[in-house]
């Protein structure tokens, strides 16, 4: 079953809608939200951590090796739990330095060196470009997969759509997140929006379960029954 290309787009445009305006309303929100609600907001916000490639990566890491995967996600969950005075000392030196990005913390620590900081910054660039391009390219083998094409196609139309969602990434980045370097501003409508983004990925997990236990399998109990015959 594939779906056609404009049903996508159009999909795809109206998310990307409801997004903007949620990041908007947060933005415009004349008052904080209820503490909470807050609480839930910000929890929600955590599970940016799990990128467009953790639906290929990890979930192909985790079929093929078992436990293989769990590290990645065990580590930060490990540091919130028994370190989280490392992440509170952190956040007091940035509001007190007013140090916005990890090139300005590092050089902080050694005397407020410019040469510390560019060098910094040019290793996070060089490490995060493939990351960013893992990610692109993540969204592509969705969207090839959805049309029913060859999930390696390569061409023009492979092309156009990781521009397409670079520009609006960008567009989302720079409205909602670095128009303002003030360390004290909190970019509250860009945290809700991923946020509402974090719900709507564990529906989705859950939705994909509830497919996968009931419909592949007969229960839980054929599913652990077979998992464990295959190990």
């Amino acid at each position: 079953m594939s779906l056609s290309s404009g049903l996508i787009a159009v999909v795809a445009l109206a998310y990307m809608a409801v997004m903007f305006a949620i990041a908007f309303y947060g933005d415009r929100r004349s008052t904080p939200l209820p503490p909470k609600l807050r609480a839930w907001v910000y929890s929600l916000s955590l599970a940016v951590y799990c990128t467009s490639w953790t639906f290929f990566g990890a979930v192909g890491q985790a079929a093929e090796q078992l436990w293989a995967f769990l590290p990645i996600y065990l580590g930060p969950v490990l540091l919130l739990i028994f370190a989280p005075w490392v992440l509170q000392k952190m956040v007091l030196i940035s509001k007190q330095q007013n140090i916005t990005s990890i090139a300005d913390f590092i050089a902080a620590r050694y005397g407020k060196s410019q040469t510390l900081a560019v060098v910094v910054a040019l290793i996070c660039l060089v490490g995060v470009l493939p990351y960013i391009a893992l990610q692109l390219k993540g969204i592509v083998l969705g969207v090839n997969l959805l049309i029913g094409a060859n999930a390696d196609a390569t061409g023009t139309r492979v092309q156009d759509t990781a521009l397409v969602v670079s520009l609006v990434l960008a567009l989302f980045a720079i409205v909602f997140g670095t128009r303002s370097l003030d360390v004290t501003e909190h970019h509250r409508g860009m945290v809700l929006a991923i946020a509402f983004e974090s719900l709507i990925k564990l529906l989705a997990f859950l939705a994909v379960g509830i497919f996968v236990v009931f419909n592949l399998y007969d229960g839980f109990d054929d599913l652990f029954s077979q998992a464990r015959q295959s190990i």
